[in-house]
């Protein structure tokens, strides 16, 4: 519930309430007022959050309209006094209007928005340099991605070329500015090789694309529900974005500097799928909760642009998945590690005098670009000599070299 204040005519007060009673809004006073020498009526109505935006758009064609909008929601009490909470348990989503708003007064000044994506990017680059997972949650909650990713939704949603325009302009000056960053702090303090969390972050999975539409749909969900019926914090989606795009913009930058081109093409791939993945899901959920490109108080929203720029977020999509299913395992390697040691167990389930203890399969970095093997570590409980260890260790490797088309080392220990 929010309240609307209206300022109308004197002869325009009945056809504005008989608006108003047809939206649902309700009346909660009205005053004389005036603007200048004109007379004027004060109209304070109590409106559904679903309702402000056709109810707007009904009297805006009829009525010289000026309109006091608080997006705080409001607690209205009507009697009988001992019903409270019969009262309060309609809580709607925010206005589409309010949102799109909202969204506007979020582009805000240059400098501090570079500022977080510059101190972002450095708590980024200190967290993988360091191996500190606990400063990648710190970047996560100061890089400034979210504002950009959930505008750029909005406009796509509003079909608004201009929103659109401004909402990539930030999104690349963040990146931009946070990959910089990491690529100066790795020529500074002399970098040369890739720290085990950076090549840990860098593999990717097939799983991947569920990341950012999970980010967008959280996003907009916090955007659109009402502040008293949401338990999550706007900050805590505002991570979960910047979760899927703070990590690869370091990366970049540190790959940059170290000459990794693997992992530089890896980030990027992350980031282009992670931009199109949390626009494509926004843009569903906005839609879902009303957003239109025609509404009250906007008149640049265009059906063309909304069709436009969900056409290519989806062909990029595509190009992206494409991608990265025909060059197994480039951008799969985190659930090839997984598949291998599944593969591993199989093999070794097939000789009941072997008794597995650990198993282990990761890939590297050390190598140039689709030619880095993949490492399996296993340890098995079985009175192996030698030459019967290394048997199976080469049965191992064929097995995955067969299934994969990678290269496959086994370090196989074998203890009675």
């Amino acid at each position: 519930m929010r309240q609307l204040a209206l300022a109308v005519y004197p002869s325009e007060v009945a056809t504005t309430l008989a608006s108003a009673q047809k939206h649902g809004l309700t009346l909660f006073a009205q005053l004389d007022a005036r603007e200048g020498d004109e007379v004027r009526q004060m109209l304070i109505l109590e409106a559904p959050n679903g309702r402000i935006e056709d109810f707007l758009a009904d009297v805006e064609k009829s009525t010289d309209l000026r309109a006091l909008f608080a997006p705080q929601g409001i607690i209205s009490l009507r009697p009988p006094a001992s019903e409270p909470e019969s009262q309060m348990l309609d809580i709607q989503p925010r206005s589409p209007l309010e949102v799109f708003l909202g969204a506007l007064q979020s582009i805000g000044s240059w400098p501090g928005f570079l500022g977080y994506a510059v101190v972002g990017g450095i708590i980024v680059w200190i967290g993988l340099f360091t191996e500190s997972i606990f400063l990648l949650v710190a970047a996560m909650l100061i890089a400034p991605f979210a504002g950009p990713a959930m505008t750029l939704a909005i406009a796509t949603a509003r079909g608004d070329a201009n929103l659109l325009g401004r909402s990539l302009l930030r999104y690349i000056a963040a990146l931009a500015a946070s990959i910089l960053t990491a690529w100066l702090l790795s020529l500074a303090f002399d970098q040369r090789i890739a720290t085990e969390l950076m090549i840990e972050t860098s593999m990717r999975s097939t799983v991947s694309l569920l990341l950012p539409l999970a980010a967008g749909v959280a996003g907009a969900l916090n955007l659109v529900q009402s502040e008293r019926s949401s338990l999550v914090s706007g900050a805590a989606t505002g991570m979960l974005v910047a979760a899927a795009l703070a990590p690869p913009a370091g990366l970049i930058g540190m790959g940059l500097a170290i000459g990794q081109t693997d992992i530089v093409l890896s980030s990027l791939w992350a980031l282009g799928i992670q931009i199109v993945g949390i626009n494509l899901a926004g843009c569903v959920v906005f839609r879902i909760y009303g957003m239109q490109t025609n509404g009250a108080r906007y008149p640049r929203g265009k059906d063309w642009i909304s069709i436009a720029s969900l056409a290519s977020s989806m062909a990029v999509l595509a190009a992206l998945l494409t991608v990265q299913f025909s060059d197994a395992p480039q951008f799969q390697q985190s659930s090839v590690s997984q598949r291998v040691s599944a593969l591993v167990v199989d093999e070794l389930d097939r000789s009941p005098e072997i008794r597995l203890v650990t198993v282990n399969s990761h890939f590297t970095r050390s190598r140039e670009q689709g030619n880095n093997p993949v490492w399996i570590t296993v340890q098995v409980q079985a009175s192996l000599d030698d030459r019967e260890a290394s048997a199976v260790a080469d049965r191992i490797e064929k097995r995955v070299e067969d299934e994969f088309p990678i290269t496959a080392l086994v370090d196989l220990t074998a203890k009675d």
